[in-house]
């Protein structure tokens, strides 16, 4: 059995139970069961998830995204954390990943946009998204790491897949998250999870939130 690692904020609280679901028979999918929020929160949370979750860093793969929490605008319309602080954040956090799991494959995921007519005060605009979205991929893609483009997926979508202006806890947008992150997994591991039938998990499951 592969042994997966998902670090991920509420976009990965979407889909983690899903992915779990479909990789049960090939793998050992785990994750926090916390919402992993911005960068510096998972930089200082890292080693209690390694504890918890694989303590010997026996690792497959991590699929990691971190970012959304990072492009928020306060109401004094500075960042919660400026490009530069989040690239030496992705720094680190790519540095603590081969520390910690130092046999593991590596999945970054790009933070999905927003509708940004729904924020208030703190706003999330999708030009900053992307421009975050560019310096991760550059970190991410200089340890080595897959990049798994669910930006770009999700820009393609109607905005109905959107459940409020920051999450796709609908079925179609659950649905289109979770098979790519499956893709990439299956693909990077050589594996294969079994099919999700949809209609039937949402028909079982009121709260497909997850949080």
């Amino acid at each position: 059995m592969k042994k997966i690692l998902l670090i991920g904020d509420s976009i990965r609280m979407g889909y983690d139970k899903y992915v779990k679901m479909s990789l049960e028979e090939v793998a050992e999918v785990k994750y926090p069961e916390e919402n992993c929020r911005f960068t510096t929160y998972v930089i200082r949370q890292m080693i209690e998830w390694k504890n918890r979750l694989y303590p010997d860093g026996d690792v497959d793969l991590v699929h990691i995204n971190a970012g959304l929490w990072d492009t928020l605008r306060m109401e004094d319309g500075e960042m919660l954390l400026t490009i530069e602080e989040y690239e030496r954040n992705m720094d680190r956090i790519f540095k603590l990943l081969k520390r910690y799991f130092p046999a593991a494959k590596l999945v970054f995921a790009t933070s999905t946009p927003v509708v940004e007519k729904l924020f208030g005060a703190l706003k999330r605009l999708n030009s900053d998204v992307e421009a975050y979205n560019a310096v991760a991929t550059r970190v991410a893609t200089s340890y080595g790491a897959v990049i798994n483009d669910l930006y770009s997926l999700m820009a393609a979508a109607p905005v109905e897949y959107h459940t409020d202006m920051t999450h796709y806890y609908s079925k179609e947008g659950t649905r289109l998250i979770t098979n790519q992150v499956l893709s990439v997994i299956e693909s990077v591991l050589d594996i294969k999870g079994k099919p999700l039938d949809y209609e039937a998990l949402f028909g079982e499951t009121k709260d497909i939130v997850g949080i």
